[in-house]
């Protein structure tokens, strides 16, 4: 099997994936959600793509002058659904522009300007008008690439300076995933221009070639951030209900007035900072630091932490994972919540990853949390 076959089957099988991921998304309890439904768009755009590069490289439309070069330009529309899933998934789209109305003025223009083009040269199947339409795809290709480039720095520009737009996503979701995107994203991008750059440097003649790695990477790439989208969305809303049916206060509401602790004794300062991560569930944060209790209790971090250690015999880490262990041990064996996903249920205990759970739940129980949860639930 040649590299061309190898990549049509590719394209085929990519294209199907893509088709029956959309309807199973389309058939599940999360279909309304505005951010799965754009998840969903991406999905279909680039199946779409990918079906229709495959029925253009098996030449089905050979015969039919304008079914061969009435090509629909689905890349335009690609990081605008993405950007759109973002701002959803972020919760701030009442408060981002709504570029998707704008691009999909600027997609329906595309589409009728080539379909224009066409229809002017339907009786010149030439080689020459060939060449032509050769050209026109590749220069309407470098405007979506414009166009594209600017909406992924625009959110990223939003993901990376606009936290205070997001900070109640911030209290759940790290979005070290997201980032991982943007940085597979940029890596598209290159390879993008790169083949780009081989079709105008071979004068818009066998350049098919050179979009091979980049139809691959950009299918992959999708297709993953459709199935994280999925898992991050299921931990999100079970972090949301377990905060709400515990109760947890947020984190950094209401600082407690420690003006009279200000001359206690040690002890009495380990009691005062223990009960304020109890009673506020203060542990269920990752980024919970020293300088943040310190704060809190009127007293340098130095001070916090050498009275955490003089009383627990431990660092302020692992103190506050002696927290967040007890806390998903009482979930974990919870009936109400036994169908919720282990990582879920270690994320909002407050540790910042799965790894890091897994491996602290092991350290301090001996057993991992699947092999606690079984113990107690059968």
């Amino acid at each position: 099997m040649s590299v061309k076959e190898i990549f049509n089957l590719f394209l085929l099988i990519s294209a199907l994936h893509g088709f029956l991921f959309c309807t199973i998304i389309l058939f599940s309890k999360n279909r309304k959600e505005k951010s799965m439904l754009f998840i969903n768009l991406l999905v279909l755009i680039i199946s779409l793509n990918n079906i229709q590069s495959w029925i253009l490289a098996k030449n089905f439309f050979i015969e039919y002058f304008f079914l061969d070069y009435v090509h629909i330009p689905w890349h335009f529309l690609i990081a605008p659904f993405f950007y759109m899933f973002l701002m959803n998934y972020l919760e701030i789209q009442k408060r981002s522009k709504n570029l998707l109305k704008i691009i999909l003025t600027i997609f329906v223009i595309i589409i009728c300007i080539r379909i224009g083009f066409v229809s002017f040269f339907s009786d010149k199947n030439t080689a020459d008008v060939a060449y032509l339409f050769e050209k026109y795809t590749s220069i309407e290709e470098i405007f979506s690439l414009i166009i594209s480039l600017s909406v992924f720095f625009y959110s990223f520009h939003i993901l990376s300076k606009k936290e205070q737009l997001f900070t109640k996503i911030l209290s759940f979701d790290n979005l070290k995933w997201i980032y991982t995107f943007f940085k597979l994203g940029l890596l598209t991008y290159i390879f993008w221009i790169i083949a780009l750059a081989i079709t105008v440097a071979l004068d818009f003649k066998e350049f098919i070639y050179s979009y091979y790695p980049l139809r691959v990477l950009t299918t992959v790439l999708i297709y993953w951030i459709g199935y994280q989208a999925i898992i991050q969305l299921r931990l999100l809303k079970e972090r949301k209900h377990l905060r709400k049916k515990l109760n947890f206060a947020p984190f950094a509401e209401e600082p407690v007035n420690n003006e009279e602790e200000k001359d206690a004794d040690k002890k009495v300062l380990f009691d005062k900072i223990e009960a304020l991560i109890q009673e506020k569930k203060l542990f269920i944060e990752p980024k919970l630091n020293a300088e943040f209790l310190a704060n809190e209790v009127d007293v340098s971090a130095y001070k916090l932490s050498n009275t955490i250690k003089l009383f627990s015999g431990k660092n302020l880490n692992d103190y506050l994972n002696e927290f967040r262990i007890d806390l998903s041990k009482e979930l974990l064996i919870h009936e109400e919540y036994k169908n919720y996903t282990i990582t879920s249920i270690g994320l909002e205990s407050g540790f910042n990853s799965k790894s890091t759970f897994y491996a602290t739940f092991k350290k301090h129980t001996g057993f991992t949390p699947a092999e606690y949860q079984k113990s107690f639930i059968k």
